[in-house]
């Protein structure tokens, strides 16, 4: 099985997000230690803004593309790539102002393609091309909100991550890591517990490969 892990946080290694997926990796390598797994950090090494022009670029045929705009699709393509050669997807994703950060959600419009990373049926209908996928959003938050209105990135992720076909989607929050210290030991430690019953529920599944 080969695992694709994106960090998100712009904390570097004070990130509690990627606290909680180097756990899960570590996990993970225990019940596997051939285990592939590739990290992909758009938190210290950023992937560009999606505007204008990264629209542009993608709209554009091949063979009308200028040097910058291929640039522009080659590194959507290969987003989509390792995407796609995953067997199981880490986000890790903190919570900022309610939603997730403004790097992660530019990585979501590269990969966020009509034909391919989903499509229409004749009908209409959309139809998610990413199938197959074990996904895990690792997430951490200063306060208390999963289940409650102020938690708006969940459902969010939730919906698009379904939209690319991706629906075996589980959510594991740290939270009140601006609550004290006890907090967000107790918010840390009760994460990590979560991620140590998942991992070992996959390799009794023989998933673990």
């Amino acid at each position: 099985m080969k695992t694709l892990v994106i960090l998100s946080s712009i904390l570097g290694d004070r990130s509690n997000s990627k606290q909680l997926a180097d756990h899960l990796i570590a996990r993970v390598k225990e019940s596997n230690p051939a285990a592939i797994i590739k990290v992909r950090d758009i938190g210290a090494q950023p992937i560009p803004y999606f505007d204008g022009n990264t629209a542009g670029a993608l709209f554009t045929p091949a063979d009308a593309r200028s040097v910058e705009q291929q640039r522009i699709v080659e590194l959507s393509d290969s987003l989509v790539a390792e995407l796609m050669e995953a067997d199981r997807i880490v986000f890790a994703v903190p919570v900022y102002n309610f939603n997730m950060p403004a790097q992660f959600k530019s990585y979501l419009d590269y990969l966020a393609r009509a034909g391919v990373t989903f499509r229409y049926t004749p009908e209409g209908v959309p139809e998610g091309l990413v199938k197959g996928k074990q996904v895990f959003v690792l997430t951490a938050r200063g306060g208390k909100a999963e289940g409650t209105p102020s938690d708006t990135m969940t459902p969010y992720l939730r919906q698009m991550l379904s939209f690319m076909g991706m629906n075996d989607v589980t959510f594991i929050a740290a939270e009140g890591m601006a609550m004290g210290e006890v907090a967000a030991l107790e918010g840390v430690t009760l994460a990590k517990q979560r991620i140590d019953a998942l991992v070992l529920n996959t390799a009794q599944a023989g998933l673990a490969a």
